[in-house]
């Protein structure tokens, strides 16, 4: 029965540590896409600046 103990003991700490490990990595990974979004967001803010001529056709100006 000795050899089972680690394995029970593994089994115990994952039960016990589970949860905020799941919660962590869920976060994480929200975090990462919004971190995605706002640099590429940033990145079009560097561009310099167009008429708004040129913003119109660039975004398809469909009224």
């Amino acid at each position: 029965m000795e050899d089972n103990q680690p394995f029970v003991y593994l089994l115990t700490a994952i039960s016990q540590v589970g949860f905020p490990i799941v919660l962590a990595v869920y976060l994480l990974v929200r975090f990462e896409k919004k971190l995605e979004s706002l640099s590429d967001r940033v990145a079009e803010l560097r561009e310099p600046p167009i008429n708004a001529n040129e913003n119109e056709e660039r975004r398809g100006s469909g009224l």
